[in-house]
Parts: C-alpha cells; sequence; structure tokens
C-alpha cells in the first residue's frame, strides 16, 4: 500500500508540477491575492474529479473518441492565444504591474472561476495526463493499491496547488516593483503563445 501511496504521489508530482499554462496562472492570480482560495479549490478538486474517473475506466472513452481531444484542442489553442495576447498587452503597457501595486480593485469572481475553469478543461494534455496515463499505471496496483495510487495522486494535486496558490505570496516583495509585473507578464505571454502554438500545430 505504501509503494502504491508513494508511487501515485511521484507520479501524480511529476505531471502537475511541470510548468503549464494553468500553473502560470495560479501563480499571477496568488501573487495577486484575487480569489486564491476558490482558485486552488477548483484546480485540486478538478484533478481530483479527472484523476478518479480515469480510475473508474473512464479514460478508455478518451482513447477511443479522438474527435474530443481535436475540439479541446482548437479550443484550448484559442484560448491560450487570447490570454497569450491579454499578458503581452500588459507587459507592453504596464498595465497589469500597475493594477497589483496598488491594489485597484479585483478581477469579478465569476470572470476569475470562468478563467480557471477554461485553464483546466481547454487543455486536452489534462485528460492524457489524469485520466489515461494515470489510470493505465493504476492498474498495476490491483484491489485496494489502485484506490491508494489514486489517492496519492490527488495528494499531490492538493499539495502543489496549495503551495504554488498561497505560497506565491512568499514573492510579493520582488514584485512590489512594477518592473518586475512587466517581466512576469512578457514571460507568461511567450509561453502562453508558444502553447497556443503547438497545440494548433500537433
Amino acid at each position: 500500500m505504501l509503494t502504491a501511496l508513494l508511487s501515485g504521489f511521484t507520479t501524480g508530482a511529476g505531471l502537475i508540477i511541470a510548468i503549464g499554462s494553468q500553473n502560470a496562472f495560479v501563480l499571477r492570480q496568488g501573487l495577486l491575492r484575487q480569489h486564491i482560495g476558490i482558485i486552488v479549490a477548483i484546480t485540486a478538486l478538478s484533478d481530483i474529479l479527472l484523476i478518479s474517473l480515469g480510475m473508474a475506466g473512464i479514460g478508455f472513452l478518451i482513447e477511443q473518441w479522438p474527435a474530443l481531444l481535436v475540439y479541446l484542442q482548437w479550443g484550448g489553442a484559442a484560448f491560450l492565444g487570447y490570454y497569450g495576447l491579454l499578458a503581452a498587452h500588459r507587459a507592453w503597457t504596464g498595465a497589469g504591474a500597475l493594477h497589483a501595486a496598488q491594489n485597484v480593485g479585483q478581477a469579478s469572481l465569476t470572470k476569475v472561476v470562468l478563467t480557471c475553469l477554461a485553464f483546466t478543461f481547454l487543455n486536452p494534455h489534462v485528460y492524457l495526463d489524469t485520466m489515461v496515463l494515470l489510470g493505465s499505471l493504476s492498474t498495476h496496483y490491483p484491489g485496494m493499491g489502485q484506490i491508494t495510487f489514486a489517492i496519492g495522486a490527488c495528494s499531490a494535486s492538493v499539495v502543489w496547488f496549495c503551495s504554488l496558490g498561497f505560497g506565491a505570496r512568499l514573492l510579493r516583495p520582488v514584485f512590489n516593483r512594477p518592473l518586475a509585473w512587466r517581466i512576469l507578464d512578457a514571460i507568461i505571454a511567450v509561453f502562453m503563445l508558444i502553447l497556443s502554438m503547438t497545440l494548433a500545430l500537433s
């Protein structure tokens, strides 16, 4: 059981911690201290849901219905491209830095939740990682071992998103300078646009 738990945790962590658009969004919102509790809950619970579905064998449907991933691929590419352009605009104008430094007004909860859900569910790789890959690996641990593997993978998601979201405040002194926010937004813009192009061309 312990082996299955540790295997699930390390495998889940390896897939989740890899730099991704969702992580960049959570980090930025954590630095802004905007609705971070809701964002952490959405991201962690979404992973738990998808991992659980993968353990239940739903990942088999993803393998049998590749057209679904194609729709998600183009939807995700369009969304990432749009978000990347917004980040590029913030980096160019310094609007994001001004907003963060002065903490003037928060983005609406509805907008933040919808954006977080888009980052989570418009990424076709999240289904491959959680439902297909983790679901397949869990079959190496029959019986209760499979459930223990899933618990380990889900725990990795909870630990990571809590650390990323709530731990971002430790970087706040660095981001008291507007230039730091412009650099962050520039990096996010490049990253999002590359991901968008990768999804569109893959």
